[in-house]
């Protein structure tokens, strides 16, 4: 590692100023770049017109009634369930007509359940999830004439529908079968993983506008941090030995870098965790027990790098987003050479995903705001849904015709709830 090549770098990308969230404006100094070709137009489009959505009147046992009961959901990284039926309700693709409707959206809370700690319990969700089934195919015709093909749900939990944070049992229980055919709308994202179902709509984690906006620093504040990291290296909880949390790859991070004087990585959450972010010019975003964490959209908002270190990972609207651009990606097994990988990259690589990452329509769509703004992660959800229209033939059942199996799963799901 040459020292002249980093200090290179560091010059280079101080004379960027970085974005702001305020209104996603940005002051006419400010250095963006336009996303080119179909990625910037999936992000530019607008879903009104293109599809219509019926939403279920669920009992209030099912969604509001368990927010009431703790309104800590409403600030939690799962919180994108919540949100996601409130912009329905008011949103101009919402259909009182069920007839004409092109989906049909179920608003189920699964995760807000909560320990003390204010970590989500899915155990009852299965129970839940298969009520709230029982109850529209009971009540509206819709459900049954497709099984739930053109039906979507919103499932935010560490392994989405397989409805258990650990991911053995996770992988044990597999999506619930009732879901089987549904569209589901989850934040985890892994290729090749039993609880990744193909046509899911990968969605970016709830991270709260309003908080992210309380943190801003000045814009020419220069970035005087080369990488910077907050969070665990060891679930020592969860995983005593300390070889299997995140793969081992965030033991490596600390076991190679903690003295390195260009990593600024810590397991302590400073109160000016935002303000650092937008001081630094990498944040690492490693796997945790899931490929996935909040850091991922605080790095996009604060216009800092994000270092993906997580073997096949999807990311959320990967068709409007390109990460490949404004990302850098680093193999598990490569963490050792963080380094070298960093200072490696040239100063004109890095000033361009500065640039991208400036982008407003960019921090938009990683955000659920209220009230909903044009291209937000609201809209990208929508985006998805209406690339699947027109629903194939085949999706619809023949007059008798049964493909899903109520009675599979295990046994303790099948407890009324």
């Amino acid at each position: 590692m040459k020292l002249r090549s980093w200090v290179l770098i560091f010059l280079a990308c101080n004379l960027l100023t970085f974005s702001t969230i305020s209104a996603f404006r940005l002051s006419r100094s400010q250095p963006t770049e336009r996303i080119s070709g179909s990625a910037g137009d999936v992000l530019d489009d607008n879903p009104v017109g293109r599809l219509k959505v019926f939403v279920y009147e669920l009992p209030s046992k099912y969604n509001k009634k368990i927010l009431q009961k703790d309104p800590r959901c409403l600030t939690h990284m799962f919180a994108a369930e919540i949100y996601m039926q409130r912009f329905l309700l008011s949103s101009p693709v919402r259909t009182l007509n069920p007839e004409e409707a092109d989906w049909f959206y179920v608003p189920v809370y699964t995760t807000c359940d909560l320990t003390p700690n204010g970590l989500p319990l899915p155990f009852k969700s299965p129970r839940m999830m298969r009520s709230a089934i029982q109850l529209i195919a009971s009540n509206w015709p819709y459900w049954n004439r497709t099984e739930g093909a053109d039906h979507f749900f919103v499932v935010p939990h560490d392994f989405g529908a397989c409805f258990h944070y650990q991911e053995e049992k996770a992988i044990g229980r597999g999506i619930l079968p009732l879901l089987q055919r549904a569209t589901l709308v989850q934040t985890f994202g892994q290729r090749n993983h039993v609880c990744l179902k193909e046509g899911s709509i990968t969605v970016p984690p709830y991270a709260p506008p309003q908080k992210m906006q309380s943190h801003l620093i000045p814009g020419k504040t220069p970035r005087s941090i080369f990488v910077y990291f907050r969070g665990l290296f060891y679930d020592v909880g969860n995983d005593p030995e300390g070889g299997y949390y995140a793969r081992g790859a965030r033991a490596a991070v600390w076991e190679n870098f903690k003295d390195n004087p260009l990593f600024d990585i810590s397991t302590e959450h400073p109160t000016t965790y935002y303000e650092d972010m937008q001081r630094a010019i990498f944040c690492l975003c490693p796997l945790g027990w899931a490929p996935w964490s909040p850091r991922l959209v605080e790095a996009v908002i604060f216009g800092c790098i994000p270092v993906i270190i997580a073997d096949d990972i999807v990311l959320p609207f990967a068709d409007a987003i390109p990460w490949e651009d404004i990302g850098v990606f680093v193999d598990e097994k490569d963490v050792p050479y963080l380094d070298t990988i960093l200072t490696s990259i040239p100063p004109e690589v890095i000033l361009r995903k500065q640039r991208l990452l400036a982008n407003p329509s960019m921090k938009q769509a990683m955000l659920f705001p209220q009230p909903a703004q044009p291209g937000d992660a609201f809209h990208q959800v929508l985006n998805g849904l209406a690339r699947k229209l027109p629903h194939d033939r085949s999706v619809y059942l023949r007059p008798g015709e049964k493909l899903l199996n109520w009675t599979a799963g295990p046994v303790a799901d099948l407890k009324p709830w």
